[in-house]
């Protein structure tokens, strides 16, 4: 048993070794802070572990001293299982439903290595060749992302690595010939993070270690690399360099190029985007139909038409399965001449989902399109995700949503942020309204001049749509009172120029009367932002983080430099919570449950929670448990019971100059203090709730009288943020 066993659950043992006797002929530890670090220093030592010490070893080996910390993950375990026992998960839940109390059972995998499959041909031959096998290959390949956008789509993108890994030696020896496996990008970035409390680049490693055969395949959004703003160029490319690999450049598909009534996105403007891409070197040509607005006859003419241009090319295309419609269309793009198709396992597919798996390898068997997939496999894998999903019970879609929907082709709403968008009605208190909130995603769009709707600009029509149900706001109410509304963040900086022109430029009038005198970016706004000092950010981190910072960190502190350091003090105050299954991280143990959690290899924790203990004065209850047979408490802070000892005035509608928090969400930054002189529309405060923050503008000029929030405060909606005097 490794020594740092030993140490972590502060066990007292003693340590007799021959011949190296003379140094230590046992020793005894009692939870020390000191001796600890000093003896691992000692175990791990070359000369030691060889039995080549005499009694000047530690004389000559000052670098023993050299103590690092101790992790005391352990306890720090302890402190969060503590946590979600006495407040509930620190996940934000939608629905009031728990964790399935069954656990998924995987299936058995065959000993030995994996067999080849594509990633084998991608290192062997590179990019090019990579693309030029991919072409030649007889049969449909798939891409399967139930690793990504499956429970993106379905589950809030809240699947843990956990969970992924444990069916993951499945996937590697039973798919080998998949195309790719999705598995990273898009919201998984900072949902990991943010949500998870784990490290994203983690994910990646561990999962190649399991799955060494399948190429991975992320979703980059351009510009915005995995987030919801344009990136200095600098970062985008250094991102990029810790990746590598194919590039799949995507053309995002919104309207019917079969419809010659829609006009702005019609067949021409694909091509000549398909045109631009292949000059600019793409190794394989991707459809992105994040709504799933392909139906069979549009796939044939835009598919087909691609083909004609592009013969050698691999073609890709990807869709979502919300209107039902989505094998139908996947079938008539592979007919059309399409290389590969996007599939979801059966149990995390339909709805907002990817067309089922299943029914893509049944429909191709035995003809020219066959995938060459068992499909008794498909069964199996699809057996484990049906059980594993019940422990995401609480994020759901179809706690709501009972089956898909056709209204798509009116709303246009992408399968990878309906559920988000549902996920954040309910959280505003909008969940009720969400049929609302559809119909308002349609008037949004047209409001903000009908746009390719893909993250970031998905996420900005869908912020101003439940920023108009949340206000009772019309589309015409909008337009005529734009020059005092309190916009959400994500929409004024959309028409700052935040992330681009859009196709067909920006809507005006409204775009003038939302920004008044505010500046604007012209042209692409990567080319214009200063470039990330990548050095001076690093040493920030270095510094705040006791040098414990990977270039992966780097690369994740540039994108999201917020959620990042709160990431970096979740993992400083409760340890390494991606070690607990999942029914633990988000429900925490029963009374006297006992259950182990393994740290790494070979390192275990044996725990058992014993009680709960009743309200102190400071409003904290003690937390008992024996963890490696040893009794062990915490002390956790009551946050609902200290909520319940606090109240917050609401804002008086009838009282002129009381601000009200316009929707519920935590405050990111208060911008006035008590005796600022304000003018009409001037920024308060910044609201945040669910990834969409919105600026609180004063209503009118005045001075501030009182200001009754601070920053990182959490409010309901109607709370009283600031008082005015005229």
């Amino acid at each position: 048993m490794p020594c740092s066993e030993w140490l972590e659950g502060d066990v007292v043992f003693a340590v007799s070794t021959r011949p190296r006797a003379s140094i230590l002929t046992s020793v005894l530890l009692l939870q020390s802070s000191t001796n600890i670090p000093f003896l691992q220093n000692v175990f791990s030592n070359h000369q030691f572990l060889n039995s080549t010490v005499d009694t000047q070893f530690i004389d000559e080996n000052q670098e023993l001293f050299n103590l690092k910390p101790t992790q005391n993950r352990a306890q720090k375990l302890l402190h969060y299982l503590g946590h979600v026992m006495v407040n509930g998960p620190t996940t934000p839940i939608p629905v009031k439903a728990k964790p399935s109390s069954i656990d998924p059972v995987i299936p058995p995998v065959t000993l030995g290595d994996p067999p080849l499959g594509f990633r084998d041909v991608l290192l062997r031959d590179g990019p090019e060749g990579f693309a030029k096998v991919v072409r030649a290959h007889q049969g449909l390949l798939l891409m399967d992302t139930t690793f990504r956008d499956a429970h993106q789509s379905l589950l809030a993108t809240r699947v843990r690595t956990h969970d992924l890994k444990k069916i993951s030696p499945f996937v590697s020896h039973n798919f080998n010939n998949l195309y790719s496996l999705e598995n990273w990008g898009g919201a998984t970035f900072d949902v990991a993070m943010r949500f998870l409390s784990e490290c994203p680049w983690k994910r990646l490693q561990e999962l190649r270690a399991l799955i060494p055969n399948v190429p991975f395949q992320m979703l980059l959004r351009g510009a915005n690399a995995v987030g919801y703003t344009n990136y200095p160029d600098n970062a985008v490319f250094k991102f990029c360099e810790r990746r590598g690999g194919v590039v799949e450049a995507a053309i995002s598909y919104t309207g019917d190029v079969s419809d010659p009534m829609r006009q702005k996105y019609s067949l021409d403007y694909y091509m000549q985007l398909a045109d631009e891409l292949v000059k600019a070197g793409t190794h394989i040509l991707c459809i992105k139909d994040m709504a799933g607005l392909l139906k069979p006859q549009s796939s044939k003419l835009l598919i087909g038409s691609l083909r004609d241009r592009f013969p050698d090319l691999p073609i890709h295309v990807h869709t979502h399965d919300t209107a039902g419609a989505g094998v139908a269309a996947m079938l008539a793009c592979a007919e059309a001449g399409a290389d590969v198709v996007d599939v979801a396992v059966d149990s995390m597919a339909g709805m907002t989902s990817q067309p089922s798996m299943g029914a893509m390898v049944a429909c191709a068997k035995g003809t020219k399109l066959d995938t060459g997939i068992a499909l008794e496999k498909v069964f199996d894998y699809s057996e484990y995700w049906e059980v594993a999903r019940g422990l995401y019970a609480p994020f759901d879609c179809t706690a709501t949503m009972k089956s898909g929907n056709a209204d798509v082709y009116e709303n246009e709403i992408p399968g990878g942020q309906y559920t988000n968008l549902h996920f954040q009605a309910h959280s505003m208190g909008l969940g009720n309204k969400f049929k609302e909130v559809k119909k308002a995603y349609t008037e949004a769009n047209k409001l903000l001049g009908d746009l390719i709707k893909v993250t970031p600009s998905s996420k900005i029509v869908g912020d101003l749509a439940q920023f108009m149900v949340q206000n009772n706001l019309t589309r015409a109410e909008v337009e005529e009172r734009a020059d005092e509304l309190s916009f959400p963040l994500s929409v004024v900086e959309f028409l700052q120029g935040f992330i681009g022109i859009p196709h067909g430029g920006f809507p005006e009038p409204f775009r003038s009367k939302v920004l008044k005198n505010l500046p604007r970016i012209e042209g692409r706004p990567g080319a214009s932002l200063p470039p990330l000092d990548f050095k001076s950010l690093e040493e920030g981190l270095r510094a705040a983080h006791n040098d414990e910072i990977t270039p992966e960190d780097v690369m994740s502190a540039a994108m999201y430099p917020k959620v990042f350091q709160e990431f970096k003090e979740f993992t400083a105050n409760f340890g390494p919570v991606d070690c607990l299954n999942t029914r633990l991280f988000l429900d925490g143990p029963k009374i006297a449950e006992e259950f182990e959690v393994e740290l790494e290899r070979g390192k275990i924790l044996h725990i058992k929670a014993l009680a709960l203990g009743d309200l102190n004065k400071a409003g904290q209850r003690e937390v008992f448990f024996e963890l490696n047979g040893q009794l062990r408490s915490v002390l956790v802070k009551d946050t609902v019971a200290m909520k319940e000892m606090k109240f917050h005035p609401k804002a008086q509608k009838s009282i002129k100059g009381q601000v009200g928090a316009p929707m519920p969400g935590k405050v990111v930054e208060v911008k006035v203090e008590v005796g600022s002189k304000v003018e009409k529309g001037q920024p308060l405060c910044v609201l945040s709730a669910m990834k969409m923050e919105t600026v609180v503008n004063s209503p009118l000029a005045g001075t501030i009288k009182a200001v009754h929030v601070r920053d990182d405060a959490s409010l309901e909606g109607g709370d009283l943020i600031v008082e005015i005097e005229e």
